[in-house]
């Protein structure tokens, strides 16, 4: 099962292969909300709480003008690929209507 965090872990995926995520490193496809004016950004990381910490210090080009930043949602993945495949399906116009209609954003 693909970990979610975030909105009462909403997720219903299943990940492929059969190996133990707690055994290997994992990588997240992340969404930001600005606490600033309440858009979101979407991103793929292998560590959640650095990456949180490089967006809220300002080094992002453009998430530095909508600081600071929380993290909203998450899922979790065993590979950098499947993490990177959501993070696309997320900044997509299917992926965003998708958000819109689980009650992700």
């Amino acid at each position: 099962m693909v970990e979610c965090g975030g909105l009462e872990n909403r997720c219903s995926r299943e990940a492929t292969g059969g190996s133990n995520p707690s055994l290997s490193a994992m990588y997240y496809t992340y969404i930001l909300k600005s606490q600033f004016n309440g858009t979101y950004y979407k991103g793929s990381t292998s560590d959640l709480e650095k990456r949180l910490k490089f967006h809220n210090a300002g080094k992002s080009k453009y998430t530095k003008k909508y600081r600071p930043w929380k993290l909203h949602y998450y899922e979790s993945f065993e590979t950098k690929t499947e993490a990177i495949k959501r993070e696309l399906f997320f900044k997509s116009v299917e992926g965003h209507f998708w958000l819109k209609q689980n009650g992700i954003i």
